[in-house]
């Protein structure tokens, strides 16, 4: 696709495939056959016999996707082309006792499994990347911005500190995520395997690795919008940071640069080095609140199957995924390319008006805090020093008045190395 290489960069797009749903089905499929032969339904070699079979390689795509339109997913054409390939002894205890939803809704958890290992991959990446930045960082003074203007100092490392945090907490969260297995028949009550119905559920739920639901979940779509909500909240941790990146990337500002031979020209003028991985970073980003929606939005299912809002799933979720893992790959690059300019850092401070709120808090005791407020106010409207109130100069030293700056930034390092052993 034209516009993959932007935004469906990294290993999730072939996690997400075509091929890849294909597969996730079959392996469902094959876990069924397995499962049942573990709770002693089907002999052990009828099972092998259908799960051998359960190859994508071996199917045509674009055949079943064609046949998918007469049921309305592509499930069920795939149990009557797997019943095909098995032996005729077999054929009988192919999809035996699932519903399409079964296996479509256990291939999306294992679909999901798979292209969150590779998300978490660069994540953690690059969470250790930012600690680095973050600990050679410690106490560059930078000029802390509110409202898009300077309102203290603060330092570099406290800005990448909170870049490391979220971060590294939504990368926990996405490490949480446990998905689980479907299987309960066409109302969810798996009649047609009875009495043995929960023993084969958890059979196949063992064998996919995934957790076993006390129940079938076909229209409590609680899972899917917790992974929703999870892979939305990654986003908005990546595109923070991306957009910060850009911003102090910004030719008036130039406190970082993405430095990469090659990337981030322009087509017309010669003289542009954009930071290209974090613009990409959050073009992939921006895209996952609209997933999410629609993801929440279909929550809301009839009866024991829902008509329309289950499907209405499927894309969504697969795109939410990609553009994730998008995304993070693209801020993996990103902050492996940076280049931190202190020096540039430092003359961008605004002078001594940013410390104004400490020289008001030291005229306070004498003049009144509302008084030293409007004096300091004043002083800085009518460009004067503000030692032309009589304060120390060494009161406007920025690097003197950094609060706690260090003792956070010690404190996320230490929490991203807590994150980093428990891996």
């Amino acid at each position: 696709m034209l516009f993959d290489e932007v935004l469906a960069a990294g290993p999730v797009r072939a996690q997400v495939s075509d091929a890849a749903w294909l597969q996730a089905m079959l392996d469902a499929e094959a876990a069924l056959a397995r499962a049942q032969a573990d709770a002693g339904l089907i002999d052990q070699a009828v099972a092998e016999d259908i799960a051998a079979e359960c190859v994508a390689s071996r199917f045509d795509v674009a055949e079943l996707a064609g046949a998918a339109a007469a049921t309305g997913n592509p499930a069920a054409p795939l149990a009557r082309a797997l019943t095909e390939r098995v032996p005729p002894e077999a054929r009988r205890f192919v999809h035996r006792g699932a519903t399409s939803q079964d296996i479509l809704d256990t291939a999306a958890m294992l679909v999901a499994r798979r292209a969150v290992s590779a998300v978490l991959v660069d994540l953690w990446a690059c969470c250790d990347d930012l600690g680095t930045l973050c600990a050679e960082h410690r106490d560059t003074v930078q000029a802390g911005r509110t409202l898009l203007q300077q309102a203290l100092p603060t330092t570099f490392g406290l800005t990448v500190a909170g870049w490391l945090s979220g971060l590294g907490s939504a990368g926990r969260s996405l490490d949480g995520v446990r998905p689980a297995a479907q299987l309960g028949g066409a109302v969810g009550t798996l009649a047609s395997l009875h009495p043995a119905g929960p023993a084969v559920l958890a059979a196949y739920a063992r064998r996919l690795g995934l957790r076993e639901p006390d129940v079938p979940w076909h229209t409590e779509r609680g899972r899917i919008a917790d992974l929703a909500g999870v892979l939305g909240r990654v986003c908005g941790c990546v595109a923070k940071i991306a957009g910060d990146v850009v911003l102090l990337a910004q030719t008036e500002v130039g406190e970082l640069t993405e430095s990469a031979d090659g990337a981030g020209g322009s087509s017309t003028l010669p003289h542009k080095r954009n930071p290209v991985a974090a613009v990409s970073a959050r073009a992939s980003a921006v895209r996952a609140p609209g997933l999410v929606a629609t993801l929440l939005a279909c929550a809301a299912q009839e009866h024991q199957r829902a008509a329309g809002a289950w499907h209405a799933e499927w894309e969504p979720l697969a795109d939410l995924l990609r553009v994730t893992g998008s995304a993070v790959s693209w801020l993996r690059t990103s902050v492996s390319r940076l280049t931190v300019h202190p020096e540039r850092m430092r003359a961008n401070l605004m002078g001594e008006a940013l410390l104004a709120e400490r020289v008001a808090a030291e005229l306070a005791p004498t003049m009144g805090r509302v008084e030293a407020h409007d004096a300091v106010a004043e002083c800085v409207r009518a460009g004067r020093d503000l030692t032309s109130l009589g304060v120390d100069p060494e009161l406007l030293d920025p690097a003197g008045y950094l609060g706690a700056a260090g003792e956070f930034v010690d404190r996320a390092l230490a929490a991203h190395a807590r994150r980093r052993d428990g891996r």
